[in-house]
């Protein structure tokens, strides 16, 4: 649709995406500015005859200032002329966000080469835009892949415990992860993919899941921690639960907040160390505010849903094309591992080159924490099922321990490049799945 406004711009091309969510080029005299606007539903395309259309936002995209009025115009009639003529055969381009910043492992691979991946695997069937922090957070992606400016995001269950129960009981497991991330990340896609309590609160969500990507855990704190003692009294951030009942076992003091906040609360003194990926030294600029990094071996965070796509868009695509970005979402998913095991290590440079002291922990810390690992499955088991009336956990919880073991199992056996553990989750996970019917 063309609509000349001579009283809000020269000339305005407006192309329907989704129900309420519109493309939009508009000239303003010499600029030329691209954006997704949001309308009522079932409201019609803003600036048509009705003018009481209900215009809830938009964001702009790109503003371009060009040499004069008539190269403004000429510019877009070619954009709207060639948008009509290919509309009917271009690629199906996502809306693609991670809600993190560019150095961010869960952007940068996760989205970045999954965008790249996306038109390779599909045969140019699919392309993704991909949006930065401005679109929206981790905080906001449930909002933003619902209302559908997001069409496929990065989701934490952890942040929704009551909408994902059945996920999140081995998602907060944490301690549990394998010093391979590898292998926790594969673990946990098979479960989750294989899980049909998981897959029904995902259904309910309103989004499909992919597959899962891990990374390990330290502790990076303002004061050397080296033994159990060395803990008590002190305010930790923690991402999971059971790091949290962690910290309050050991003596000190769990704190919840996002990794985003953590840097303002360590700098303020707010808390004293935080429970995270060594890696967060250079993506969040931790090594500024921390003096010591302990060697403490914490598990992996694994309550991601790395490539959440909604679900009347996943109920949009051909089956060829299901399979092709579940192909793209797990090549990228296993690149992002990878990548947070390469960044602990430059984590640790960059803490050295800094001043930061990386510390060994004493076998008595080891082993109070071993011991804690062990007893705390009873916990969780027990607490998921009274706040959440989850069935069989402890059988759930087992479940998982033994894909790990599987999963251990068969990347000790393989190569351990890329390409060997792509194979082991096309023959593992992949082929079990029905692209017909999975998350419909």
């Amino acid at each position: 649709m063309i609509f000349i406004e001579p009283d809000f711009c020269q000339f305005l091309y407006c192309r329907q995406q989704r129900i309420g969510i519109y493309t939009y080029l508009a000239g303003y005299g010499k600029r030329i500015s691209v954006a997704l606007m949001k309308v009522k539903l079932g409201a019609p395309c803003w600036p048509e005859k009705t003018i009481n259309t209900e215009f809830l936002y938009s964001v702009n995209i790109m503003t371009i200032t060009l040499p004069s009025i008539k190269t403004a115009a000429n510019i877009l009639c070619g954009v709207v002329l060639a948008a009509t003529l290919v509309s009917g055969v271009s690629a199906r381009e996502l809306r693609l966000a991670s809600g993190l910043p560019p150095l961010h492992p869960a952007h940068d691979p996760l989205y970045t080469d999954f965008q790249e991946l996306l038109p390779e695997y599909s045969n140019g069937n699919l392309s993704g835009r991909l949006f930065g922090t401005e679109i929206t957070t981790l905080g906001n992606m449930r909002a933003a892949i619902l209302s559908g400016m997001v069409e496929v995001g990065l989701f934490l269950p952890s942040y929704f415990p009551a909408d994902l129960p059945n996920f999140n009981l081995v998602g907060d497991l944490s301690m549990m992860g394998h010093r391979n991330p590898q292998v926790t990340a594969a673990a946990m896609t098979e479960y989750v993919v294989t899980c049909d309590d998981c897959q029904s609160e995902f259904k309910k969500l309103g989004v499909v899941y992919t597959n899962s990507h891990a990374n390990p855990y330290s502790l990076l704190t303002t004061a050397p921690v080296t033994k159990p003692e060395d803990l008590e009294g002190l305010r930790l951030r923690t991402a999971t639960p059971q790091h949290a009942r962690w910290v309050e076992a050991m003596g000190g003091k769990a704190v919840t907040m996002t990794t985003g906040e953590a840097f303002e609360a360590l700098s303020q003194r707010v808390i004293d160390g935080t429970v995270t990926s060594i890696s967060d030294v250079i993506s969040f600029n931790l090594g500024e505010v921390i003096s010591h990094i302990t060697l403490l071996d914490m598990g992996t965070f694994h309550s991601l849903a790395n490539h959440s796509v909604k679900n009347n868009v996943w109920q949009g695509l051909s089956v060829d094309d299901r399979e092709a970005l579940m192909k793209a979402s797990i090549v990228a998913n296993v690149r992002t591992t990878a990548r947070w095991v390469e960044m602990v290590e430059e984590g640790k440079s960059v803490a050295r080159e800094n001043g930061l002291k990386i510390i060994e922990p004493s076998e008595t810390l080891i082993a109070s924490t071993d011991e804690f690992k062990t007893q705390d499955l009873v916990t969780a088991a027990a607490s998921s099922e009274e706040r959440f009336d989850i069935v069989g956990a402890e059988e759930k919880i087992a479940r998982f321990d033994a894909l790990l073991n599987k999963w251990e199992r068969l990347i000790a056996e393989s190569e351990g490049s890329e390409e060997a553990i792509v194979a082991l989750y096309e023959s593992e996970i992949l082929s079990k799945v029905d692209p017909t019917t999975y998350g419909l």
